[in-house]
């Protein structure tokens, strides 16, 4: 969840940043808020639905989006959106904050200060400039995602030369990392790679790294 935890982050929503910080089900909480019920109450299609909401928000998916998602009408998911950005409000802020900028200045960027330009964004052409609007959306949390996780792979690297371990860092897949471990290595290995990605980056959220081993990717998943 690094993309909804930087969203926290960079809109500095107190609903968001509240969930993460107590460790809640983030998008159990978001049905719970959109549906008006308890979380006690949530199903699990409340909840699909609801993460579809809230990572339809991030890449700036629309009312017809949501819907052909959902497979429910315009009209229902415009209420979805807008049940979500009456108890998000400060994420709406910084949607309309995102776009606004890049209208003035012609570019984004990353928390880490790595630049896009949109020059896209000022075109004439409707669609042309809405996919603009949603890359300057975007960007600032899916680069930002990218930024920790490469910042992330350089420091384990370094530890791992450093520390003069025999297992490799092999592969990255979007947020994770995958090992070639040499097994009496393991447990300190894993606790080092826990502590190396959980600190990157100080944000306002906390950023919380699963681990697992096995003798293939698909037991260790």
């Amino acid at each position: 969840q690094i993309e909804l935890r930087l969203m926290a982050h960079l809109s500095g929503d107190k609903n968001l940043i509240e969930a993460f910080v107590n460790g809640e089900d983030i998008h159990k909480k978001t049905a719970s808020i959109i549906f008006n019920v308890p979380p006690e109450e949530v199903t699990e299609e409340m909840r699909y639905k609801a993460k579809s909401i809230n990572f339809g928000i991030i890449y700036g998916m629309g009312a017809y989006g949501l819907a052909k998602e959902l497979d429910i009408t315009p009209e229902e998911a415009q209420e979805f959106i807008d049940a979500y950005f009456i108890n998000h409000p400060d994420v709406n802020k910084y949607i309309m904050n995102q776009i606004f900028s890049a209208r003035n200045n012609g570019y984004v960027r990353t928390l880490l200060g790595r630049t896009r330009y949109i020059p896209e964004i000022k075109s004439d052409n409707q669609r042309i400039r809405k996919g603009a609007e949603n890359i300057a959306i975007n960007t600032p949390i899916q680069g930002t995602a990218a930024d920790i996780i490469k910042l992330a792979m350089i420091n384990i690297h370094r530890e791992l030369i450093s520390a003069g371990y025999r297992s490799k860092m092999i592969l990255q897949v979007h947020d994770e990392l995958l090992f070639d471990v040499y097994k009496p290595e393991a447990e300190k290995l894993t606790g080092q790679v826990r502590k190396a990605m959980e600190n990157v980056v100080k944000l306002n959220v906390p950023l919380v790294v699963d681990c697992g081993t096995g003798d293939n990717w698909l037991e260790a998943h």
